[in-house]
């Protein structure tokens, strides 16, 4: 197996440790030393079920004996796709205390994104449930193994058919559960994708632990804070700005909500006395758009967090009048930086900026494309490196060299400006990176999806400005033969067997694309000038 590695310089390392922001910390020691400290306190809401601190950690140990007992050993990778059910938590916990190591996926991927996450990782294991939101995940498994026979542990939550029943695993007293290395990579997320499908961002103990215990410092979380997990649990966002994970750290609660609907997550709040929650922009104009009439108390909520992609200022001025919370805005990355307005900024701060680093050793240059520094106030490419902002991907020498510079700085690929205050406005992305809905999406790989049809000569997938997504997909297709129907399009790429977020929201037809006079041309110059061409345009207004 490639080894897991996280390539923080032996310097910096010694730095981050000296200053306190790397404590030796593990999440198994961490979840030990909460269920000692708060055991009969509530710890997580699912559901009709109700666990304390105590129970979370028997879970996970029973968890953790199962795994190991099909013969896993610590260092293995394991996928786990799972919804917002508690069982996640005693599989990611017992993954930890068992030293394996998870690989994060959504509920939304499919066959295409899982395979490449098994594949990528080198997994020796897929944990899922058997259905969730009409959707049944054995059939994807049985997809899975047909194409990855080797795949032999298929772990599945409720019934599990000819898999491997979560709820038959047990616990064994003959196991001894060894500690952790802090400095070991405790899981990997997973990237937005900017070019093809998502590349794995390995996270150690020592620096995810220190960013979700700075988060929750700031975010003012203690043990009467109830933090409702609205968006899927293995995204970063509700996993550490501060997430649950911020909120177990201070020995609050965490409630799970099914859906991240008003219907469903406004009797969550006013049942469990919700205080703190975070939202993308479309799910923030759904609930300020269903506050006003709803019959649910939410005097309870104090804080809603609104991150995943730019919240645009004068949606941002309705929170506090329509909710009667604090909006803090969060700008962050699962590769690391995150960026917080303060709970106590004023609120010109709060609307109009998307906050400042966690950390006064999160490093910021702000350069323009041939790195120089730009002035003081303009817009540029964000770079970054800190105590919690990785040096490398794993198992992909390709985006390494593409995404990060000699001396260690991460190119996020967003385009900022930053006030004299030190607060970053982000004006965009600066590569062909579609940001739907908080989810960000390849143009590439849509592309290649599209290309695939035997009736597209050449497709060009750009991002289109979405008062409610954000970003849209838009794609630009030269038919070859019988000319396909948009539609028609659209059900092809389901076939895919590809997350359904990154099915185009619409499809314009184009007799060619403008070549330049070598007959070649950039597709970044290619998106580029179809944006410009059509964003004004009746066609593209319409969709197709």
């Amino acid at each position: 197996m490639i080894p897991l590695e996280a390539n923080f310089p032996t310097d910096f390392a010694a730095r981050y440790r000296e200053k306190g922001y790397w404590r030796g910390e593990t999440f198994s020691a961490l979840l030990r030393e909460r269920a000692e400290r708060f055991g009969s306190r509530t710890a997580l809401v699912g559901g009709d079920q109700r666990w304390t601190y105590a129970d979370l950690l028997d879970k996970a140990e029973v968890a953790a004996c199962g795994f190991l007992k099909l013969g896993l050993k610590p260092g293995d990778r394991v996928v786990v796709q799972l919804p917002n059910i508690p069982e996640f938590f005693s599989v990611v916990f017992g993954l930890f205390i068992a030293r394996l190591v998870p690989v994060y996926a959504l509920p939304a991927h499919r066959q295409t994104e899982i395979v490449h996450f098994l594949q990528k990782s080198e997994a020796a294991a897929y944990v899922t449930a058997a259905t969730h939101d009409g959707f049944d995940y054995r059939d994807l498994a049985r997809s899975i193994k047909l194409e990855r026979p080797e795949l032999e542990r298929v772990i599945i939550i409720g019934e599990a058919q000819e898999f491997i029943s979560f709820a038959s695993f047990e616990r064994d007293q003959a196991i001894v559960f060894e500690p952790a290395d802090p400095s070991s990579v405790a899981f990997l997320q997973i990237s937005g994708g900017s070019t093809g499908l998502s590349k794995l961002i390995p996270r150690t103990h020592d620096d995810y632990i220190y960013s979700f215990r700075a988060s929750a410092e700031i975010c003012q979380l203690t043990e009467e804070s109830a933090y409702l997990v609205a968006l899927p649990a293995a995204h970063n966002f509700p996993m550490s700005s501060p997430g649950y994970f911020g909120v177990f750290y201070a020995g609050g609660t965490v409630v799970l909500a099914p859906s991240p609907s008003p219907e469903t997550a406004f009797p969550l709040i006013e049942r469990e006395k919700v205080t703190i929650t975070g939202l993308v922009p479309p799910l923030a104009l759904l609930w300020l758009q269903a506050a006003p009439s709803s019959k649910h108390d939410l005097s309870s909520l104090q804080v809603l967090q609104v991150g995943g992609a730019k919240f645009m200022p004068e949606s941002a001025k309705r929170v506090r009048p329509t909710l009667g919370c604090t909006l803090q805005q969060v700008f962050g990355m699962a590769e690391g930086l995150v960026n917080y307005t303060r709970l106590d900024d004023p609120e010109e701060i709060i609307v109009e900026t998307q906050g400042r680093p966690i950390s006064p050793d999160d490093e910021i240059l702000i350069v323009d494309d041939q790195g120089n520094p730009v002035a003081e106030g303009e817009a540029g490419n964000l770079l970054t490196r800190g105590p919690y902002t990785i040096r490398n991907y794993h198992n992909d020498p390709g985006a390494n060299s593409r995404s990060f510079t000699q001396d260690g700085f991460y190119k996020t690929g967003d385009i900022v400006k930053r006030t004299p205050e030190g607060y970053l406005v982000v004006q965009g992305r600066a590569t062909d990176h579609i940001n739907r809905a908080g989810e960000k999406i390849s143009a590439d790989e849509v592309e290649d999806h599209l290309l695939a049809h035997p009736n597209v000569f050449d497709a060009a997938v750009v991002s289109i400005p979405d008062p409610f997504l954000g970003e849209r997909i838009c794609a630009f297709v030269i038919p070859q033969g019988e000319k396909p129907k948009g539609p028609a399009l659209k059900a092809f790429m389901r076939t895919r067997r590809v997350a359904d977020f990154k099915v185009p929201d619409q499809i314009v037809f184009v007799d060619a694309f403008e070549l330049t006079a070598v007959g070649k041309v950039s597709r970044k110059e290619l998106r580029a000038r179809l944006r410009a061409q059509f964003l004004g345009d009746e066609q593209l207004k319409a969709g197709q």
